[in-house]
This record gives C-alpha cells, sequence and structure tokens, in this order.
C-alpha cells in the first residue's frame, strides 16, 4: 500500500515541493541552505567551533570548561539562522506541522555522537512544557510534537504530565539576563515518582540563551532526577 500511495502522490520536500526519496526530509538545494551542526563542537553542550579547529576528541566551549553548562549533555541538529527559521517558525506559530518530520529526523541524526560509554542513556523524554492558555490558543505543545518521533526511534516512553509550567510573558523579545529571570519558578513536578532516579531528556524546537533548559534542570534534578540531557532541532550561536 505505502508503494503505490507513493507512486500515486510521491513525497515531497516540504520547503519548496521537489520530489524526495521519503516524507519528512529535503531536497539536495535545501538540505544544503541549513547551517548544520558538525564537528568540533564542544563535547557536553554541542556549541560548534570553527570548522578549521583541531581541538581533540573532546573538546569543551568556556562556559562547559567552567562547570556552566545548562544541561548534562546537549545537542543542536542546526543553527539558527534564516535559513533554519523557514522551517521552525511556521511549524511553531502557524501549525505547519509537515516540518515537525524533517525537525524530528534532524534532531534525531544529532544525537548519534551521545556516548553511551559514559553518559547512561535517556530512559524519558520530557518535552518542555507549554502552560495551558498557549496550548489552547497555539492548538499544540510544538515540542511534544517532535518527541513523539524521537521517542519511538529510542524507545523510550514521552512524558507530558509529569511537569507542568505556568504562564508567564512570551521571552521572544527578552535578553539573556531578563530570560533568566522570567523563567524562574515557571515549572512544577507534579509526579516526583516518575523522575526519581531517571536519566531524562529534554525536547525543545529552539535553545536561544539556555535559560529555560537551566531552569528544567534545575527543577528536575531537585524532584530526583539522575542526569537531564536535552535536544533542540537548532540554536542561537553566539561569540563566546
Amino acid at each position: 500500500m505505502t508503494k503505490i500511495l507513493d507512486f500515486l502522490f510521491p513525497p515531497s520536500c516540504p520547503l519548496c515541493g521537489d520530489n524526495v526519496g521519503a516524507d519528512g526530509t529535503l531536497c539536495a538545494a535545501c538540505w544544503g541552505k541549513i547551517n548544520w551542526i558538525g564537528n568540533p563542537k564542544c563535547w557536553v553542550c554541542g556549541y560548534p567551533f570553527p570548522a578549521d579547529m583541531d581541538l581533540g576528541p573532546r573538546p569543551l566551549c568556556p562556559v562547559c570548561a567552567a562547570g556552566k553548562s545548562e544541561l548534562d549533555w546537549l545537542r543542536s541538529a542546526c543553527v539558527y539562522d534564516a535559513a533554519s527559521r523557514e522551517i521552525m517558525l511556521p511549524f511553531k506559530h502557524s501549525g505547519t506541522l509537515k516540518f515537525g518530520r524533517v525537525m524530528s529526523n534532524a534532531m534525531i541524526g544529532a544525537m548519534r555522537d551521545f556516548d553511551a560509554s559514559t553518559l547512561p542513556a535517556p530512559d524519558l523524554i520530557i518535552p518542555v512544557p507549554l502552560a495551558y492558555f498557549r496550548i489552547w490558543k497555539r492548538g499544540y505543545n510544538q515540542a511534544a510534537v517532535l518527541a513523539r518521533p524521537i521517542a519511538a526511534h529510542l524507545e523510550i516512553p514521552v512524558d507530558v504530565s509529569s511537569v507542568r509550567r505556568t504562564y508567564r510573558r512570551d521571552m521572544g523579545h527578552l535578553n539573556q539576563r531578563q530570560r533568566r529571570e522570567n523563567i524562574k519558578g515557571v515549572f512544577h513536578v507534579r509526579r516526583p515518582k516518575n523522575i526519581v532516579g531517571k536519566n531524562i531528556l529534554i525536547v525543545d524546537d529552539v535553545m536561544t540563551t539556555g535559560a529555560t533548559f537551566s531552569e528544567l534542570r534545575r527543577v528536575l534534578k531537585r524532584a530526583g532526577a539522575a542526569n537531564v540531557y536535552g535536544i533542540s532541532f537548532c540554536r542561537v550561536v553566539k561569540a563566546i
């Protein structure tokens, strides 16, 4: 049946409409426009370094070298820029859910360098929660949409009920200090028994300053989580 449907309705690139080999993939031209994050990058947070730098097998950015990383391990598939915004913003704000599979596939790819020999594998996924008002207004939690294919790939459950988020004003135009102040105290663990001793993977669409990841990690660790990892589709990259 799948072959018949692919023949009648061939998979197309969600950005330009050209034919592609499978649903949830970009054509070569659109793929080439995205600034994908490869090596070298920080071994802990995935911050990308210039391509011509040889920093050894496990380089650390200054933030992680100082022990101030937002999470115990973090990766992003690509840099947040004009090209990735064409995917991320319509998916997040306009209900263009066809981009979700492209994003989650890219995030799965970004997790391939997770070193299970040094870190316990994640056994639970928590999408960054949205306040009920935002879910009602938007109709969906974009992080939860991304989390489901990742959870299926890793064969671990998704938990959307153990952590609740209090509504606060949008952080889109806040600076790093304002974001950290605005996010304090918004997450509340409702079911600690689901958190204690777990290695948790947080899923979100974009990492801007790391304030959301950092606050969620603080709350989860206080509730007894063993390790807290993170994966996002894109991240803002600034000089450090």
